[in-house]
């Protein structure tokens, strides 16, 4: 979706009532400990792709895809009185991939095999001879 300023004001604006929304006013078991990381919102304001992570697995995931689906309508009636918006926009829910993707490639680092750790520091000082 392209962003624009307001666009990327509203999907802030909207992402702290969606997660106010989840944690306080759904009972869904399925939702606990997610956390709404972004939202990004079509230039027509008539959707809004809403981007969660949970810690878990795929099967985590699928579970929390069904939760958010299954309470889909709900949100969205109270994220329409909770923010005013000419039209309340259709929520698409995704999980966000970045927050994996930093995951791994922290431990990644952290498992860096010594003998690769040192043929970069040797590699590193041959250049600053020459």
């Amino acid at each position: 979706m392209k962003s624009t300023p307001r666009t990327r004001k509203l999907g802030v604006t909207v992402r702290e009532a969606i997660a106010s929304i989840i944690q306080s006013a759904i009972a869904d078991p399925r939702l606990d400990l997610i956390t709404v990381t972004s939202v990004e919102v079509s230039s027509d304001l008539s959707i809004a792709n809403v981007y969660v992570t949970a810690h878990g697995d795929e099967e985590r995931y699928a579970e929390v895809l069904e939760g958010l689906e299954s309470a889909k309508g709900r949100i969205r009636h109270l994220l329409g009185k909770a923010v005013k918006m000419r039209i309340t926009p259709d929520l698409r829910f995704f999980i966000d991939p970045s927050v994996d993707a930093g995951f791994r490639m922290s431990v990644a680092l952290k498992t860096v095999p010594p003998t690769l750790a040192n043929a970069e520091h040797s590699d590193e000082d041959d250049t600053t001879e020459g």
